[in-house]
């Protein structure tokens, strides 16, 4: 049967779409910092069937979309990068079927993007679509770099001008005279490859060679380079010597002249500071936030899973013991244990009124934390000052358990010392797997790719698992050279296995916590960079 029409309003024009076919959405990624995504970016990520993202896109956006299949269509340097008719093409089939289909661009979609190309294609082909901006470069700046590309003393105006042509039919031809006495601030994209040619013609034309210009690299990224010179001196800081390869931007007038004291992006404690995060999904958006604030880019690479176990049994008979009120309290030795545990209890019509009464123990602060999520306190944790393990948490009980039943939460991993230590001290003790964890075999391209490019300075290590399976997944990417990637370990007990894998740890987080964390990558850092 064919499809039938109806009338519907798209991008303020009102035309007859099929129904059945999907939609387009264009959205602008913005200049690299992923947080820097419009709102209606975002929810157009997580309804997503397909994300076809460009390689200025930052990919960490594409954890907004983990339900969608997910396709670079091309990578500045990189091969194969697909043509602009290609990429129409695969926009309009993916619509045909009926997909929720983002396209995702750096910056904004309305700026050198060729948008209006794409559009061109699905208006042809009557697909509805929407256009979500983003922020582009040039504006980013003002904020990032502390260039104001407007000044009431200095600059009125702003002109965007590409460094490349288009190719395959006549260049428009700018007007370099005008341009030249242009009375504002003028930012050039795409010139890296063309500099000796533009910046020439614009000297020619009668701009001064001494005239400011600011020269800027990944733009909000946390890798941010900026290089303050004249126009005379702009196209020797771009030769293929040098570091400052695409993206850049070029931006030139009396403005360029300011602006380092307004930057406060590049003074930030981690700035430069590249941070593997290697804790599973949901876990991390605390440490993530925290480094991202004082500067570091971070990368997330889980090096482990943790699914439900195969078999419930214990988790059935555990529950049936808490309805029969037999236990004197449980312990929990990581985060994803008081979620096995709690949300197998919850999903079966329970609540926190089935734990009154029980004394609920945790290894350590983020433990007790995730408790809270499920309206409960931790009553037992560990001394302040010792490590937030296994034998910590055996010490703070041991006295307090005899002659008393304990439910122990364990995984397919658990060693067994806390259970023969409560035993030990007279208690008895009921074993549940409240979840399981299996190794992450390899590694992300993008993490991979980061590890050869060397951005990635320090990797964090929150239990000897996460050590083991860390060491052979990183060693395999780098074929076992470790040298310049330092673990920085949440205690010590996790420091003495880093020791036996012959990797160690230059600094240990003084407490079980996100900020002690954080506090040792920064002395690292400026361990790093101190001469």
């Amino acid at each position: 049967m064919p499809h039938r029409t109806e009338s519907v309003q798209s991008s303020s024009t009102t035309k007859d779409v099929e129904i059945g076919v999907g939609k387009v959405f264009l959205v602008g990624a913005g200049p690299g910092d992923p947080g820097l995504l419009t709102l209606r970016g975002h929810e157009c990520l997580q309804r997503a069937d397909i994300v076809l993202f460009d390689g200025l896109a930052s990919e960490e956006l594409l954890e907004y979309a983990p339900q969608a299949e997910c396709v670079s269509v091309g990578k500045h340097g990189q091969i194969p990068i697909w043509s602009q008719a290609n990429i129409n093409d695969k926009i309009v089939s993916l619509a045909r079927q009926g997909k929720q289909v983002v396209r995702l661009k750096g910056g904004d979609p309305a700026v050198f993007a060729r948008t209006a190309e794409e559009l061109d294609v699905l208006i042809a082909e009557k697909i509805p679509f929407e256009v979500i901006p983003g922020i582009t470069a040039a504006l980013a700046a003002a904020s990032y770099v502390g260039i104001p590309i407007t000044h009431r003393h200095h600059a009125s105006a702003v002109a965007l001008i590409t460094g490349q042509q288009q190719t395959g039919e006549e260049p428009q031809q700018l007007d370099w005279d005008a341009l030249a006495r242009f009375p504002g601030t003028i930012v050039f994209y795409m010139g890296v490859t063309t500099v000796g040619e533009w910046t020439a013609k614009l000297i020619a034309a009668g701009k001064s060679a001494s005239t400011p210009a600011a020269i800027v690299r990944r733009c909000t990224w946390s890798d941010q380079a900026v290089v303050r010179c004249s126009l005379g001196e702009v196209a020797e800081h771009l030769t293929p010597s040098t570091k400052m390869r695409p993206p850049v931007i070029v931006i030139i007038g009396a403005v360029a002249a300011l602006g380092e004291d307004f930057d406060w992006f590049s003074t930030r404690p981690l700035h430069g500071c590249g941070v593997l995060v290697t804790r599973t999904a949901g876990q991390s958006d605390g440490l993530v936030q925290a480094l991202r604030q004082l500067g570091a880019e971070v990368f997330q690479q889980p090096v482990f899973t943790v699914s439900h176990p195969l078999d419930c049994s214990e988790l059935e008979e555990a529950l049936g013991l808490l309805l029969q009120k037999r236990f004197a309290g449980i312990t929990f030795s990581s985060a994803n244990g008081v979620n096995g545990l709690l949300k197998f209890v919850f999903d079966r019509g329970h609540d926190a009124r089935l734990f009154a009464g029980l004394r609920l123990a945790a290894v350590g602060q983020a433990t007790a934390k995730q408790l809270t999520h499920y309206g409960l306190r931790c009553d037992i944790l560990p001394a302040a000052d010792a490590e937030q393990d296994a034998a910590a948490l055996l010490s703070a009980l041991a006295a307090t358990v005899q002659g008393q039943t304990w439910l122990v939460t364990t995984t397919n991993r658990s060693g067994g010392y806390l259970q023969r230590g409560l035993a030990a001290a007279g208690a008895l003790v009921h074993e549940c797997r409240c979840y399981e964890t299996a190794a992450v075999l390899e590694l992300k391209p993008a993490i991979i790719a980061a590890l050869h490019a060397g951005r990635i300075d320090f990797v964090t290590v929150s239990s000897s698992f996460v050590a083991q399976a860390t060491h052979v997944l990183l060693g395999q990417a780098l074929a076992g050279d470790l040298g310049l990637i330092q673990p920085i370990a949440l205690s010590r007990g996790i420091a003495e296995k880093l020791e036996q894998l012959k990797w160690p740890a230059p600094h240990i987080a003084h407490e079980h916590s996100d900020s002690a964390l954080v506090a040792a990558i920064t002395t690292a850092w400026e361990s790093l960079r101190r001469p």
